[in-house]
């Protein structure tokens, strides 16, 4: 029997505890939500394990067994039980696992969910386009109707936007973060409302300018407003409809002034939006569009001028005002970095000033909106560092602007046959040369100006170079511009004044840097004035004399760039050297004479001495500066370049002077001959020089030359040019043309045989030697042929006496190199000279024993016995007794 008030007490107590347990569970669970949203993971909501409520006629069950009372903590049980608690203390707190990431989309759930509600909204915006334009071009409804309907279906897309994005916030439904209905929705009825407040304006004159123009703002802004709520779906989306919209909405006359106030709104709105969430890919789209839309009417005639102008000119100053960071509304800029899109911005709306100025012919109008765009785009990069890059794409927009007008104005290309027509061509001093001239002025002290005294302002090194290099540039490059449109590239003394006075104000800026203290990037500046100051220079020396000077000056620009570097060791100038180096060799590719024609006839001393040999000297003391500092990429250019214009130099020249002045005649065998000794000893030369420097570009020359030399040995001295192949006349006597083309460079091949041995491969070497042994061996028989037969060496049959000549000269020549051998202890001379012997021995029993009949075969066989024999007393009796007669070596210590 149960004790009846004590069951009543104890159920209540369950019942307490109950509640007591369900209301802690609650807490918790509210705890954790709380926590885990603090942390960015979902709550788990812990269900609370709560018994059954017992019944009053339930007796609740017994309680488990009581354990056994644990025996008395004693000293050895304590102390493991402390060091548990100490490591349990030092533990770190456990930390709640990360939330479990979701799957990824598969491809049925990126089509069914994001890719079909893109298409769908690009389709209801299209469908809204094309039913304006079939009522148009049905005539279903009047124009009243039609501009009525689709503003009611671009307010009932952007109310159904609306209502199902609050439907989704209501109903706690994440929207995807993509591609969400409701974004497409407001995205359609915004393209939709473009539309139509555009074609009641443009199209019906239902609405005037200020009206379209308050509508249009309108629509803008509630763009703005959608997409901050909708995100980038609807921006995207918004955009290309805003800017497609004339395309798809247009008429057979276009109205330029409405399109581009349109356009004005969609791009104030569109950078207006992104720079309010930094979508920097909105921005460029924006810019990139806008560029676009500067194209069509460009050749439409003067009319289209002033509305092309207004459009680039607005785009220019809401970039500036708006997307330019640092400047104005734009986003903060960060220690004077340069950043792209800052620059680019600014940069394609001059680009697109530049083609209304193109395309216009250089009309009044668009010279001066130009003009003020690049004026806008220094002050703006004076303000905001980040938009420097712009100052560079200005300097070269300028230069494109110059240098069109001087080609596509010369009157040079004006002139026919017979003769320039009176009256044709424009003045070369009118009015379009003269606004050129003062606007060219106002550029050149603007970039110059603002590029010195830009200097020190920034602490990014870059902003002070590109400032420096415009500064430099743009006076330089309009000064050519100029000079090729009002003096034709002649002689012109107040152009050469220019250059001088530019020089003297560039030298001034060098000189006042060099005194500042450094700063980052000064001393690249300084470099860049003070190559400004050469290059104006030079200018001045091409203005003042004939054309041909111009590859010199840019030669001298080259070693008094290296000159420079020697007290401004700026790697930038190295580079600059090599590139003045490669603009010569430019410039000899469009005419290796120099000066065209007027190269003149006197042997060495002509226009090709001047214009190879003052630039081969020039790059040879640049190397010789540059290498002092070590061994790169701009100093083997240079020395490429030295040694290709020595070359050059010696083979013209010795065209010159052998074609007396043809330099287009055919080559022959005199010009062949020395060529082949040229290559030889600048080969030698240059074999000598990298054994000092180790340069690869004088190794690699060496071996070029080399074999250049060997290819014109064999092809053209022994082939196509031998006298006794072709018709070459050689005249004269003992001294002929044959010492030229094979004796000489017999020597010199030999020499190089021997400048090259143990530097080179012993085959390198003995090929060389084998060459020299060949030409030596074919002087000697041409000579001899040519004492036989005349100047005309194919005239005639071979004579006994000839052939028996043939044999002696032979032999005397080998006997000649084994003395050689013998007394200088030559092993190659005296391989040389039994290569000779052996050769005349094949000719006594293959030619001459068939050949020669009588007393001349008889003496042929009787000499070459004779000289045999006593080619091996030699051997015996002084080569080999010398070699027995030497000291044994002494064995070593």
């Amino acid at each position: 029997m149960f004790d009846w008030p004590l069951d009543w007490i104890a159920l209540l107590v369950a019942f307490a505890a109950l509640a007591f347990a369900r209301r802690t569970s609650d807490r918790l669970a509210e705890v954790q939500a709380r926590l885990a949203k603090l942390e960015g993971a979902r709550p788990i909501a812990a269900a609370p394990v709560v018994a059954p409520p017992l019944s009053p006629l339930q007796e609740p069950a017994e309680a488990p067994p009581m354990p056994p009372p644990l025996p008395e903590p004693t000293e050895a049980t304590l102390q493991p039980a402390a060091m548990a608690s100490d490591a349990a203390a030092e533990q770190p707190p456990l930390v709640s696992p990360p939330p479990v990431p979701q799957p990824a989309a598969g491809f049925e759930e990126r089509i069914g969910t994001r890719w079909v509600v893109w298409i769908g909204g690009l389709t209801l915006a299209l469908g809204g386009f094309f039913m304006v334009r079939y009522s148009i071009e049905a005539g279903l409804v009047g124009p009243e109707v039609r501009v009525a309907l689709g503003a009611l279906f671009a307010a009932a897309l952007l109310a159904a936007g609306e209502w199902t994005r609050r439907k989704e916030s209501i109903s706690q439904i994440a929207a995807l973060p993509i591609a969400n209905i409701p974004a497409m929705l407001t995205a359609a009825g915004t393209a939709v409302a473009f539309a139509t407040i555009y074609a009641a304006y443009a199209l019906y004159d239902f609405l005037p300018p200020a009206i379209a123009f308050v509508l249009l703002g309108v629509v803008a802004l509630g763009t703005l407003a959608a997409a901050l709520l909708h995100g980038p779906a609807l921006a995207g989306l918004g955009i290309v409809a805003a800017f497609t919209t004339p395309v798809l909405v247009s008429t057979g006359e276009p109205n330029y002034w409405a399109l581009y106030i349109y356009l004005a709104i969609v791009t104030a709105a569109a950078f207006a939006l992104a720079r309010v969430r930094l979508w920097r890919w909105l921005a460029m789209t924006t810019i990139g569009l806008s560029f676009l839309w500067t194209l069509p009417g460009l050749d439409a005639g003067v009319e289209t001028v002033a509305p092309h102008v207004f459009h680039v000119a607005v785009g220019f100053a809401l970039a500036a005002l708006i997307v330019v960071c640092g400047f104005m509304f734009g986003p903060a800029a960060e220690n004077d970095e340069v950043e792209p899109i800052s620059s680019v911005g600014l940069a394609v709306y001059l680009l697109g000033a530049m083609l209304v100025v193109l395309a216009s012919f250089h009309d009044g109008l668009a010279l001066i909106g130009f003009t003020v765009l690049v004026a806008a785009t220094l002050a703006v990069a004076w303000r905001a560092p980040s938009a420097v890059g712009a100052v560079a794409a200005a300097a070269a927009t300028v230069f494109l602007v110059f240098a069109e007008w001087a080609l596509r104005d010369n009157p040079d290309l004006l002139v026919l046959p017979g003769g320039a027509l009176p009256g044709m061509g424009p003045n070369p001093l009118g009015a379009s040369v003269t606004s050129h001239l003062v606007t060219a002025a106002i550029f050149a002290l603007g970039f110059g100006g603002a590029g010195f005294l830009a200097q020190g302002r920034a602490h990014n090194a870059v902003v002070p170079v590109v400032w420096s290099a415009a500064g430099v540039f743009t006076p330089l490059a309009l000064l050519v511009a100029l000079y090729a449109r009002i003096a034709h590239l002649d002689r012109s003394i107040p152009f050469a004044i220019l250059a001088v006075v530019l020089a003297a104000g560039l030298a001034v800026a060098t000189e006042a840097l060099t005194r500042r203290e450094e700063r980052p990037g000064l001393s690249a500046s300084i470099a860049l004035f003070a190559t400004g100051t050469l290059a104006a220079l030079a200018l001045a020396l091409t203005f003042a004399l004939e054309k041909g000077w111009l590859t010199i000056a840019l030669a001298l620009m080259s070693l008094g760039t290296a000159w420079i570097f020697e007290s401004r060791p700026i790697p930038f100038l190295r580079t600059l050297a090599a590139v003045f180096a490669g603009l010569v060799v430019l410039r000899i590719c469009h005419d290796p004479r120099i000066v065209g024609a007027d190269v003149g006839t006197t042997p060495i001393f002509n226009w090709l001495l001047w214009g190879y040999g003052v630039p081969a000297a020039s790059f040879w003391g640049a190397s010789y500066l540059m290498r002092r500092h070590g061994d790169d990429a701009p100093l083997r250019a240079v020395e490429a370049a030295a040694i290709l214009f020595t070359t050059l130099l010696a083979f013209l020249e010795i065209r010159h002077a052998v074609n007396d002045g043809d330099m287009l005649a055919v080559p022959s065998l005199a010009e062949v001959g020395l060529d082949v000794c040229v290559a030889l000893a600048l080969a030698i030369g240059l074999e000598r020089l990298r054994e000092r420097s180790g340069s690869i570009v004088h190794n690699i020359s060496a071996v070029i030359l080399t074999g250049f030399a060997g290819g014109a040995t064999v092809l053209g001295l022994l082939l196509f040019e031998n006298p006794m192949i072709s018709d070459v006349a050689i005249k004269g006597g003992l001294l002929n043309i044959l010492i030229l083309a094979y004796a000489f460079p017999a020597v010199l091949m030999l020499l190089l045989s021997y400048a090259v041995a143990g530097h080179r491969p012993p085959a390198y070497g003995n090929t060389l030697a084998a060459g020299a042994l060949i030409l030596a061996l074919s002087y000697v028989s041409l000579e001899i042929r040519r004492i036989y037969h005349g100047p005309d060496l194919t005239a005639g049959p071979t004579s006994a006496a000839e052939q028996y000549t043939y044999s002696i000269a032979w032999l005397a020549f080998g006997v000649m190199l084994l003395g050689i051998g013998i007394i200088v202890q030559s092993q190659r001379a005296r391989l040389a000279s039994a290569i000779v012997i052996a050769l005349t021995i094949l000719k006594a029993f293959l030619i001459d024993m068939s050949a020669l009949t009588g007393v001349w075969r008889a003496l042929s066989f009787i000499g070459l016995g004779l000289l045999l024999v006593a080619i091996g007393w030699l051997y015996q009796k002084v080569l080999f007794r010398r070699q027995q007669q030497a000291p044994p070596a002494q064995p070593a210590a």
